[in-house]
């Protein structure tokens, strides 16, 4: 069926994580990871059978390692993890990172290499179709041995524990699985450790990030070829040969789409023609964008493949090899590739923020501009946009400093048994207040360059940049006189999130 997504563990897509994470499409274990996780869960059982000491089976965790667990203990043992574990503090995540979290789990474990009972992730696709999600607290991960604490709230509910929102309303998590028509599991040999140790908490942030970055970049793409008209930019910068002879895919690409967004402009026409403008070249905020933007473009393509990577993984410890029936200990669930992935994200995001505010201040600086000062006539009755090239400076600076990597911190957890962690989690979780502040400052420069090309009439940008300015229009009217623009910069933000005008870039690239 169209709206059901398999999980193999090894071909999971962007595309079908966001069909059930934003879609509710119906994710459902393929069969033949049903098998695959039977085989690895006999070797378990085989395990416990002969009682041979394997970690995370029949012993403790991390420096309790040593210590051996009998049998009639076992099931204990799991549950015992699972409810110490889930300690977790901070805001809880929004409905769409914990269903990315829920499905990336599940596709992990169908993998068939964590020794767990189909059941759980039978289980975790029941909860997804039915919109039944944990209340999972967003801080306490410090991004080794996995996302520990957020995934234990997750494995509570599984065991019907913990607590949920179902329909609308908070509830204990037996409470909601009984409505919902769900049996509990119950946990046996290894089962809690399996749920537990994975990275799908940064992973699910990171995932979702990637999907608003994309539209950023695109939107960027946008807002600096309007900018480049409002302020009579040349796109002679953008020529493919220059690109041609560094290489680089992204500035390729940026330039590209610089190029389409920007032909058939008639206020570029004019400055062709003009013999009064003795400028030979353009600022690099306007100069360079394809190599800024584009660098941008080929991190979050590096990103991509390690999330592509990541999310078809087995993250956990130990890992079960059905095959030659071993248990083997090792570092999987440690989250230093995604913690590199979430600074790169963030240094990404610093970077449009950076570049976008000096273009807006390009174009509200009459002694650079050739422009009204700050977009306004009458500047000093009125002050125009002024105070939004004061908020978007305010917003690139908070963005700068949120994009200190956090890769290379390191404490040691565990009795310093975890004596080198990723603090994947945290440096994934600042992500979204980073997206947010860019797209405020894109969209102040999307109004800024709507603002000053409407300064230009009766000359007109180029067709495709026309959709962008409408676009704009349609949410902002003009400023002639001063008024309060914080809803238009928050409907413009809107319709950036909404992809707008990415499409607007897509509807350019496709009539090339």
């Amino acid at each position: 069926m169209a709206n059901t997504v398999e999980l193999t563990g090894n071909d999971l897509t962007l595309e079908q994580v966001y069909a059930v994470v934003l879609e509710h499409a119906q994710p459902v274990l393929a069969e033949e990871a049903r098998s695959k996780m039977l085989r690895s869960r006999e070797v378990i059982e085989q395990v416990v059978a002969r009682d041979a000491p394997v970690y995370g089976v029949n012993t403790g965790f991390g420096k309790m390692a040593s210590v051996r667990i009998s049998s009639a203990q076992i099931g204990e043992l799991q549950i015992n993890l699972v409810r110490s574990h889930a300690c977790g503090i901070g805001r809880l995540l929004g409905e769409q990172e914990t269903r990315a979290m829920m499905l990336l789990r599940a596709n992990a474990l169908a993998k068939g290499y964590s020794g767990i009972r189909p059941q759980a992730v039978d289980t975790l696709c029941a909860m997804l179709g039915a919109r039944l999600h944990p209340l999972v607290p967003s801080q306490g991960s410090v991004g080794a041995s996995g996302d520990l604490a957020p995934l234990a709230h997750l494995a509570q509910v599984l065991i019907g524990e913990g607590e949920v929102l179902y329909q609308d309303q908070k509830m204990p998590g037996q409470q909601a699985l009984e409505l919902a028509g769900i049996a509990p599991l119950r946990l046996e040999a290894k089962e809690g450790l399996a749920l537990l140790n994975g990275t799908q908490g940064m992973l699910a942030l990171l995932v979702l990030a990637l999907r608003e970055m994309d539209i950023l970049a695109d939107t960027a793409d946008v807002a600096a070829a309007l900018s480049l008209d409002a302020l009579r930019g040349t796109p002679t910068a953008f020529d493919d040969r220059i690109a041609r002879v560094r290489s680089f895919p992204g500035h390729r690409q940026c330039a590209q789409n610089l190029r389409l967004l920007n032909a058939g402009s008639s206020i570029r026409e004019s400055h062709r023609s003009s013999r009064t403008d003795s400028r030979v070249q353009d600022p690099y905020s306007l100069r360079c964008t394809p190599q800024v933007h584009g660098a941008v473009r080929d991190n979050i393509a590096h990103v991509r493949e390690t999330l592509l990577v990541e999310m078809n993984a087995a993250t956990d410890n130990p890992l079960v090899f059905a095959e030659t029936a071993e248990v083997l200990s090792g570092g999987n669930f440690h989250g230093q590739p995604l913690a590199m992935a979430a600074d790169q994200v963030a240094i990404s995001i610093a970077t449009l923020a950076g570049i976008s505010e000096r273009r807006i201040e390009q174009m509200v600086n009459p002694q650079l501009s050739g422009l009204p000062a700050f977009l306004v006539s009458e500047p000093g009755l009125n002050s125009g946009f002024m105070i939004l090239h004061v908020a978007a400076a305010a917003l690139a600076s908070e963005t700068k400093a949120m994009s200190f990597p956090h890769s290379v911190d390191s404490l040691p957890t565990s009795a310093n048994q975890e004596d080198y962690v990723s603090m994947g989690m945290t440096a994934a979780r600042r992500l979204s207040s980073m997206l947010d502040n860019l797209r405020n400052v894109v969209a102040i420069e999307l109004l800024a360059a709507c603002q000053g090309i409407d300064f230009l009439a009766p000359l007109e940008t180029a067709p495709h940049a026309q959709k962008a300015q409408e676009l704009v229009r349609s949410v902002s009217r003009p400023v002639e006189r001063d008024r309060s623009l914080s809803a238009d910069i928050a409907a413009v933000s809107r319709l950036i999130a909404a992809g707008e005008f990415q499409r607007v870039l897509k509807d350019a690239l496709r009539a090339y």
